[in-house]
């Protein structure tokens, strides 16, 4: 890759084409994408902390409360602190055309639909199946989230990118030998969250937080009426409080709102390949915390997985040097 100066516009050349400094640095720009997707998927990776100590709660349950908990909390964020830009993006949403508007609605709201139901299911594999069958899951959902995005967002990926897709799918298949319980919910938590992140990578019109507050409140209004008649009695124990408050704040807004904060500058498969950091510490907390048993071709696909995660983001891991060549400046000879 070459920089140089052609007349009074800096153009940097790499492989046959050149393309001018704003374009390379808006190139450069999504490390922050990929910071707060990292960071996402690393807190997620701990969830089972905070989750596992409830599991003599039913998972419907404890998708009740941390609904509830989660749009008390987002909508005092949003009233306090976000008057602004509720208005900003109220007349945002106003100036747009009905066809902008309506896929504006239906993506929201959808994608309340795809999150809700993978907390559901999450919830429930990690209590009454197991944390590996948890963690299966997410390292599927890459898998699916790369392969959708591929065909629906039509995302480019190169060969090297599929290489690694490719030694996922091999991982994933040497994971589910001999457990097809864990690879059926694993599928069915994958499939939700896969769906999730396409929906919400071409929902890019509003403001992130108020997407998530949006999709958060829908949520509720479709589980309040099963509330009276599928939850149990009212939790009294602390402990119970104690850990649905972090899982609110600090295993769902934070994360979440990462997530999509990420989305606005990286495509959805890198987001998806961004997964893997959630399984494999949720995997190893698994072995070493929970002392669940592990077998050697477990690890050993473990290990591709990993190295799944280096081929697919080589580019950046790996990148290019950039070499200065002293300008000629046309016309000033």
């Amino acid at each position: 890759m070459k920089l140089y100066r052609n007349g009074w516009i800096t153009v940097i050349q790499s492989e046959n084409k050149s393309v001018s400094l704003p374009q390379f640095i808006a190139y450069m720009r999504p490390n922050k994408y990929y910071l707060a997707a990292f960071s996402a998927f690393f807190i997620w990776g701990f969830f089972s902390l905070a989750l596992k100590p409830l599991q003599h709660y039913p998972s419907l349950d404890i998708l009740f409360y941390r609904v509830f908990f989660s749009v008390v909390t987002m909508l005092l964020i949003n009233l306090c602190f976000r008057k602004k830009v509720l208005k900003k993006d109220w007349k945002q949403f106003k100036s747009m055309t009905a066809k902008q508007k309506r896929s504006v609605v239906v993506l929201t709201l959808g994608g309340g639909v795809f999150l809700s139901s993978n907390w559901f299911v999450f919830i429930y594999v990690m209590n009454h199946i197991s944390v590996k069958a948890a963690s299966l899951a997410y390292l599927i959902c890459p898998i699916l989230t790369t392969i959708l995005a591929f065909f629906i967002l039509k995302e480019k990926l190169s060969k090297w990118q599929w290489f690694a897709v490719m030694i996922s799918v091999f991982s994933c298949v040497l994971l589910s030998l001999n457990h097809f319980e864990d690879i059926f919910y694993s599928l069915i938590t994958a499939v939700t969250y896969a769906l999730y992140i396409i929906s919400q990578r071409k929902n890019s019109e509003m403001d992130k937080f108020l997407v998530l507050t949006i999709q958060l409140v829908f949520t509720a209004l479709i589980l309040i009426p099963f509330y009276p008649n599928y939850s149990g009695s009212l939790p009294t124990e602390s402990l119970f409080y104690g850990c649905l408050s972090v899982i609110v704040v600090c295993f769902t807004i934070i994360p979440l709102f990462l997530n999509l904060y990420a989305l606005k500058g990286i495509n959805s498969s890198a987001v998806g390949i961004m997964i893997y950091i959630n399984p494999i510490i949720g995997f190893l907390i698994a072995v070493f915390y929970y002392k669940e048993q592990v077998t050697a071709l477990q690890l050993f696909s473990y290990f591709l997985i990993l190295v799944s995660i280096v081929v697919f983001n080589e580019k950046l891991l790996f990148p290019r040097k950039v070499k200065v060549v002293p300008a000629e400046i046309e016309g000033l000879k």
